[in-house]
């Protein structure tokens, strides 16, 4: 009887899924550490607008019954949540482009 995985672990499998950092793989550890630094500080950002956008959309529409507020708390917590998805997922971007160009 042929065992399918005889030798080996969960990390081969893993390994092979998990993005090896594309065309920035030859980083040093502290260059990646910098790089996670500024996408989780522009996360943050864009989380915190787009709180301050659901305060302004909130007191807009029901405090202030100012109708201009309300819709651009809409927008900002729109582009907010659109940041952070975008930067999120930069790194499977990167990764997947990277693989297609080699």
């Amino acid at each position: 009887m042929l065992m399918a995985a005889e030798k080996g672990d969960i990390t081969t499998i893993i390994g092979g899924i998990a993005p090896d950092w594309g065309p920035f793989g030859n980083l040093g550890n502290e260059a990646r550490v910098m790089i996670e630094v500024v996408m989780a500080v522009a996360i943050l950002l864009c989380l915190g607008i787009a709180i301050w956008g659901a305060a302004k959309q909130r007191i807009g529409a029901t405090a202030l019954r100012d109708t201009f507020s309300a819709e651009q708390g809409k927008g900002l917590i729109i582009a907010g949540l659109t940041g952070v998805f975008i930067i999120g997922s930069l790194g499977t971007l990167f990764t997947i482009v990277y693989g297609m160009a080699v």
